[in-house]
């Protein structure tokens, strides 16, 4: 298991704790304005491996099934069931941790998020743009593997996802705006959002807008 910062930031509530995961190339201080927005709820935040101020493993330690180890460790920090709330990479994590562990999840919100892609050629260009962005960048080596896609488990499962959602997506990201659409039809989503005058990063720029959603999920 690799080393990971996480945040906690603890208050008295009685709804269940936030768990937020970032996107690729971001750390976990990109939630710092929504988590001030929910300051009277617990949260947690943290970097993926790889990320910010986790330990960056070697080259063949980004894959899926390890980054979702890595969930459930942070998760298990809670003792009990979260709301994992994530953002593109952190919401498809999201809905994959949904899958291997329902009794862990209690609610998803999904920011500017995707299930990934049933066609493999459709992969096949998501994956060549990672790398095409990864060599641009100044990256540990490997890391780009965490934001591939290999298969099309998560958008065939998505059905059985029982749990309340709530998603959000920015006005002008219309990429993740069909998403959104897919959501809304095999998730049971309890609210969704089109934030006006906002791109990928709505949770950066709109973070009282994306706080109002989560609340969508209160008791």
């Amino acid at each position: 298991m690799v080393e990971l910062r996480v945040s906690v930031r603890e208050a008295e509530s009685a709804n269940p704790p936030i768990v937020f995961t970032h996107g690729w190339i971001d750390d976990h201080t990109v939630w710092d304005g929504v988590r001030a927005e929910l300051d009277d709820r617990t949260t947690i935040a943290w970097d993926l491996r790889g990320h910010g101020r986790s330990e960056a493993p070697p080259p063949g330690e980004y894959s899926r099934e390890l980054l979702l180890d890595d969930m459930r460790s942070v998760v298990e920090t809670a003792g009990q069931p979260v709301v994992l709330a994530g953002h593109s990479l952190g919401g498809y994590l999201g809905l994959a941790f949904a899958l291997l562990h329902p009794d862990l999840v209690a609610g998803l919100v999904l920011i500017a998020a995707g299930p990934g892609f049933r066609n493999p050629e459709a992969r096949d260009q998501w994956n060549a743009a990672v790398d095409a962005s990864a060599a641009k960048l100044h990256l540990p080596p490997g890391s780009e593997e965490a934001s591939k896609h290999v298969d099309s488990w998560v958008i065939d499962e998505l059905e059985t996802i029982e749990v309340p959602v709530v998603a959000v997506v920015g006005e002008r990201d219309k990429r993740f705006q069909a998403s959104l659409g897919l959501f809304e039809k095999k998730l049971n989503v309890v609210h969704s959002a089109v934030v006006p005058d906002a791109g990928h990063s709505v949770h950066r720029k709109h973070p009282a807008a994306v706080a109002a959603a989560i609340r969508h999920l209160d008791r």
